[in-house]
């Protein structure tokens, strides 16, 4: 089960934590000055737990989350439960390839970025991409062609994995996830900045989790940002409009970019709208 969480407890530990975001465990956790600005692994920590502690679909399995920086840099690393060894461990680098993956297809929507005539850049969610990925989808083999850098994903002593440490921080683990999990991060200005990826329950709750993570981190300011969801508070959220082929398969999606419903799916139209 879920450790019970107090809200109150956690409000308080994100608030601190957000103090915290990039220098006060530069020295302590291999991060550098390729994270500065990021939430720092307190921070991810508090908000996983708490995003954990809300979420009713699925499982009601633990979790794994990661951060990249635009580069692709692990800048943190966290889990929910007591240990390392209340989740799956293949979550760990499953995380990871889910943060690389949203913030590698995501585009920035800023002005800064984009000029005055700004374009509305473009927020994909690994939830995405399920679909343009199978046989005769727009993107198929996308998932083939940046392979998780194993040296980097497994390298290090298993003690330190989702602690502030963790030797993943600081590398680049590359590869590209098609499910549910993974979100681009939007600073104020709709800046993207990195990506978060979580796992370690169904596709369908692990974008949930993920996006209520992102959510507690502030790094939500998606209104109006590109999107294929069709929502303009929620541009990359999980679609589920794949039709189901009656001659067997997996079914098509009416706009190409649909996602599978899971047990216990949930329903994403309830998530936290996104920031202006």
């Amino acid at each position: 089960m879920k450790r019970n969480i107090r809200i109150a407890a956690s409000i308080l530990a994100l608030t601190s934590a957000n103090l915290a975001f990039a220098d006060g465990d530069r020295e302590h956790d291999g991060r550098s000055n390729a994270c500065h600005g990021l939430p720092n692994h307190a921070a991810l920590k508090a908000a996983l737990d708490d995003a954990v502690e809300v979420e009713t679909s699925g499982l009601n399995l633990h979790m794994w989350a990661t951060l990249v920086n635009r580069d692709g840099v692990v800048c943190a690393i966290a889990y929910s439960g007591a240990d390392r060894a209340a989740q799956w461990p293949a979550s760990r680098v499953i995380s990871a390839q889910k943060a690389n993956t949203a913030n590698s297809l995501s585009l920035d929507a800023s002005s800064a970025s984009n000029g005055s005539g700004a374009a509305a850049g473009l927020a994909l969610s690994t939830a995405n991409l399920y679909s343009a990925v199978q046989p005769g989808g727009s993107l198929f083999g996308l998932q083939e062609s940046n392979p998780v850098a194993t040296e980097a994903a497994y390298k290090g002593n298993p003690v330190l994995y989702g602690a502030p440490n963790d030797p993943l921080v600081g590398s680049k683990v590359g590869g590209v996830n098609v499910f549910g999990g993974g979100l681009g991060l939007y600073a104020p200005g709709k800046a993207l900045v990195g990506g978060v990826g979580l796992s370690g329950d169904t596709s369908c709750a692990d974008h949930n989790i993920a996006w209520r993570v992102r959510h507690n981190l502030g790094l939500d300011h998606i209104e109006g940002v590109g999107g294929v969801s069709g929502d303009p508070v929620r541009p990359d959220n999980i679609i589920f409009d794949i039709v189901p082929n009656l001659n067997g398969g997996t079914g098509v999606s009416a706009g190409g970019f649909g996602h599978p419903t899971c047990i216990n799916t949930g329903n994403a139209s309830t998530l936290p709208a996104g920031q202006s």
